[in-house]
């Protein structure tokens, strides 16, 4: 059995040892700190491993070293750096929370939980490691590492996401949050779940909460936090339409959002229908020869997909009906879904088996 439960005095003491001793440091947004940079890494680290994200906010921070930069910048160009991250509308919030903060708040963060909370793509947990990150002010949080921690230090019944045991995780979190150095624990928290306390191989012998671990003791501590049982992942075919103007370029239109792949610039998409259906008022008396490209295999939150491609090469190409549609060329600085863009490039640069 484990030890009863560390006061919060204590609980926060040994996590702020070990992220003195342990913890990283040296993260790019942990420099030079600003609430712009806390909130570009906050959403960008939303349900995304710190080693992926770090590239991306280099180039962000790079791009739009301000919130003013990345509010004036275009929707085109923000989703093209975003290209690959996934979770698209992260992206849109980004640009439109940028916009608000500039003509609402004069270009400058709000310091509370209940007006950050209001802007879009900011939840309660990501309000809060603006404020004890960049404003230093007492505030919890509870993302996915912490609800991890607090969920294994108690045995915590329930499932995470359910209202009730969400409740019951934020009164912990509300808890053991110090008055002193809140952002320094916050960080901590966050880091303990992401490299201590993992989800599937927890290092509990470098663990500061191992000895008091309720989760621990029953010598299963992956069995938490509770997990539903698993449904069936739907399985879907979508065919692409890849129309192949006479100079190379590809026929892409800008999807709808919100939805899948909101805002990027994708092949057109048949879901149900054959994609030839789809080319047919591109042809005209056109009889090109299609070619069916190798299926593509790709994994949504909710379901998996096969990309089938089908490659229809024109030889005379009508003029664009609408402005959600252009003629790509490798060059335009666009959005792109992830598993679109290398088949473009290979494409395009005629690297096709």
């Amino acid at each position: 059995m484990p030890s009863s439960p560390l006061t919060p005095a204590a609980f926060r003491k040994r996590v702020l040892q070990w992220f003195d001793a342990h913890g990283r440091h040296d993260l790019p947004w942990q420099k030079q700190l600003t609430p712009y940079r806390v909130w570009l890494s906050e959403i960008m680290l939303q349900q995304t491993q710190v080693n992926t994200v770090i590239p991306y906010y280099r180039a962000f921070l790079k791009r739009f070293p301000t919130v003013k930069a990345l509010a004036e910048a275009p929707a085109d160009e923000v989703m093209h750096l975003w290209t690959g991250l996934g979770y698209y509308s992260r992206a849109r919030n980004l640009h439109r929370c940028a916009q608000i903060i500039c003509s609402e708040h004069k270009g400058k963060f709000p310091d509370t939980i209940d007006a950050l909370a209001a802007l879009p793509g900011i939840g309660r947990s990501t309000a809060g490691a603006i404020v004890s990150i960049a404003f230093g002010q007492r505030a919890a949080i509870l993302d996915g590492n912490v609800k991890r921690v607090l969920s294994r230090y108690h045995a915590v019944d329930g499932f995470p996401n359910d209202s009730h045991t969400q409740n019951t995780l934020w009164e912990m979190a509300e808890r053991y949050t110090p008055a002193d150095r809140c952002g320094d624990y916050s960080q901590a928290m966050m880091d303990l779940g992401a490299t201590v306390c993992t989800r599937s191989k927890p290092d509990c012998a470098h663990c500061p909460l191992s000895k008091s671990c309720a989760a621990l003791a029953t010598g299963s501590p992956t069995d938490w936090p509770r997990r539903k049982a698993r449904k069936s992942v739907p399985h879907k075919h979508w065919q692409l339409l890849v129309l192949q103007h006479p100079d190379g370029s590809i026929l892409l239109e800008q999807r709808p959002s919100p939805g899948i792949w909101g805002g990027l610039w994708c092949l057109p998409v048949s879901e149900t229908a054959d994609a030839r259906a789809l080319a047919q008022p591109w042809l005209g008396r056109q009889r090109p020869k299609p070619q069916v490209l190798p299926a593509i295999p790709h994994v949504f939150s909710h379901f998996r997909v096969t990309l089938e491609p089908l490659l229809i090469p024109l030889t005379q190409a009508a003029e664009l009906t609408a402005t959600t549609q252009l003629w790509y060329n490798g060059k335009q600085r666009i959005g792109l879904p992830a598993p679109i863009k290398p088949l473009l490039e290979s494409i395009i640069h005629k690297e096709l088996p």
